[in-house]
C-alpha cells in the first residue's frame, strides 16, 4: 500500500494585488492602519495607568488595549513585510505560530469584552433592585 509522503514546508499567500503600482498604496494603507491601532491603544493604556482614579473602573480597558495591540501585531507586521519584500511565502511553522497567536489574542479580546459586559449587567441589575426599594 502506497502512502502520500508529501510534506508541506511553506504556503504561498494569494489574494493581494500582483499589480506593482498597487503595492505602495497597500503598504501605506496597512502601515497607517497598524500605526493608528497601536498608538491609539498605547494612549488608552497610558491614560489609564497615569491617573490613579481610573485604575479600578478602567482596569479591563487597559487589558483590552493590550490584547488589541497583540492581536493586531500577530498578522499585520508580517503582511507589511511581505508587501515590502514582494514575498508571498510563509513557512509552515510561521503560519502555525501566527495562527496560534492570532486565535489566542482574539479569544482574549472576546473574554475581556464578555467580562466587561457581565460587569455592566450586574451594575444595571443592582441599580434596578436599589431603585425598586
Amino acid at each position: 500500500m502506497q502512502k502520500n509522503l508529501t510534506q508541506v514546508f511553506q504556503f504561498h499567500l494569494l489574494g493581494f494585488s500582483e499589480d506593482t503600482d498597487m503595492q505602495p498604496v497597500l503598504f501605506g494603507l496597512f502601515l497607517s492602519m497598524y500605526l493608528v491601532t497601536v498608538l491609539g491603544n498605547l494612549l488608552i493604556s497610558l491614560a489609564v495607568s497615569s491617573d490613579s482614579h481610573l485604575h479600578t473602573p478602567m482596569y479591563f480597558i487597559s487589558n483590552l488595549s493590550l490584547a488589541d495591540i497583540c492581536f493586531t501585531s500577530a498578522t499585520v507586521p508580517v503582511l507589511i513585510l511581505d508587501i515590502l519584500t514582494h514575498s508571498r511565502v510563509i513557512s509552515y511553522v510561521g503560519c502555525l505560530t501566527q495562527m496560534y497567536v492570532y486565535v489566542l489574542f482574539g479569544r482574549m479580546d472576546d473574554m475581556v469584552l464578555t467580562v466587561m459586559a457581565y460587569g455592566r449587567f450586574v451594575v444595571i441589575c443592582h441599580l434596578s433592585s436599589i431603585q425598586s426599594l
